[in-house]
């Protein structure tokens, strides 16, 4: 068998190599949803990214025989150092093929490259944190994946392990119907009616006048709400406006709903329609027409993933979540929404998960983050023949 090498990619051709991996290994899966390109290069930092103002990123190409046959990259999160203070770095973008040599050549060479930035723990797959694309699929092959969430071959999973990676947290997707919705809020209603009459909490839809504004306000409560949540960094500031901005593109304001008490809003959800089929379609490209299929008439989009309902601590267990969902639930039938996922869910949120199963969700995949300790007798076993050292 020919040597592995470990590159990493500097070159317009080598990065262009790197991006393109995915397509190489999954194009003919038919449940595979390609990445948008555009988006994919600001997330490794090939072009200018917020997240990476105080982060840093390597990735590493594996090269056999002058083909690329798999990608990994290495991410020190110094937002979660700072806060955890737990020793944790970070593997993303993980794509290969089905050879444990080639997975076990890129695992070891970002466990390297974290273990001199003084990490103690590989974690992942995180793309590039917990803001973003996150976890290994492992559970529900049978369907493609909603907007925003991951989807790997199965044998992916084998690949972690063999490496030595072991769970560290489960992440679950939860789907239903919608025309299960109305009749659950018919036993939701009066509970709804009697939580806002003591809150005086009120709701509304995102406002298309201050829709920047909004957009960012319904960001601002998302980090102030998860703040407790396992794994969990807030974004910076200029994230939030980053995410704001790309965000208007695709939010529906009337599937975006706030809830306010005295005039302030403490709590948002919204649901994103599900453009993945129109991502396939173009094949992940934006340009130069793809942009305009994949916003053009919303409305047709029949699926929706909710990826967020959040309340500010001083107000959670109130039930002013309730209250968002009974006000969401209108605005998606008027909508004509006929499917929906709940995603992601942590496993240890069992508030969540309970919920969501007694009014009927089921529970259709499992993504699983892994870790592994990188220091210590044996943690790495040296490099690879051919592996090139990171700056």
């Amino acid at each position: 068998m020919p040597e592995i090498s470990i590159i990493q990619p500097r070159t317009f051709f080598e990065r262009r190599r790197f991006l393109a991996l995915p397509w190489t290994l999954n194009q003919k899966d038919p449940l595979w949803i390609p990445p948008l390109w555009l988006e994919q290069q600001s997330l490794v930092n090939y072009s200018k990214s917020a997240f990476y103002e105080r982060n840093e990123i390597r990735t590493f190409l594996a090269m056999r025989s002058g083909k690329p046959v798999g990608r990994v990259a290495a991410i020190l999160n110094r937002g979660h150092l700072d806060k955890y203070d737990d020793g944790v770095g970070f593997f993303g973008f993980f794509e290969c093929v089905d050879d444990a040599e080639v997975s076990h050549a890129l695992f070891e060479t970002a466990s390297e490259w974290l273990r001199e930035k003084g990490c103690r723990t590989i974690r992942g797959p995180v793309n590039p944190s917990l803001n973003q694309t996150l976890g290994l699929l492992i559970e529900g092959f049978d369907t493609s994946p909603f907007f925003m969430m991951t989807y790997n071959p199965p044998y992916y999973e084998k690949l972690c392990e063999e490496f030595g990676l072991r769970k560290t947290q489960d992440l679950y997707a939860y789907w239903g119907k919608i025309d299960m919705l109305p009749k659950i809020r018919e036993r939701w209603l009066s509970v709804c009616e009697n939580i806002a009459e003591r809150t005086g909490a009120t709701t509304r839809t995102l406002d298309t006048k201050h829709f920047t504004r909004d957009v960012e306000i319904f960001l601002d409560i998302y980090n102030r709400a998860l703040t407790n949540t396992w794994g969990f960094v807030p974004m910076s500031e200029a994230e939030v406006k980053e995410t704001a901005f790309f965000l208007k593109f695709l939010i529906v304001p009337e599937l975006a709903v706030a809830v306010e008490v005295d005039g302030k809003v403490v709590g948002a959800t919204f649901g994103m329609p599900d453009y993945n089929p129109r991502i396939k379609a173009i094949n992940g490209s934006l340009f130069p027409f793809g942009w305009a299929r994949l916003l053009w008439k919303k409305h047709l989009i029949k699926k929706i993933r909710l990826l967020s309902t959040n309340v500010i601590p001083e107000y959670q267990m109130t039930g002013l979540g309730l209250v968002m969902l009974n006000a969401f639930v209108p605005k998606a039938v008027e909508w004509g929404i006929e499917e929906a996922e709940f995603s992601w869910v942590l496993e240890s949120n069992t508030f969540s998960k309970g919920s969501l199963e007694k009014g009927g969700a089921i529970r259709t995949k499992t993504y699983r983050l892994y870790d592994k300790t990188i220091t210590g007798a044996g943690a790495i076993e040296g490099t690879v023949p051919g592996t090139i050292a990171a700056d």
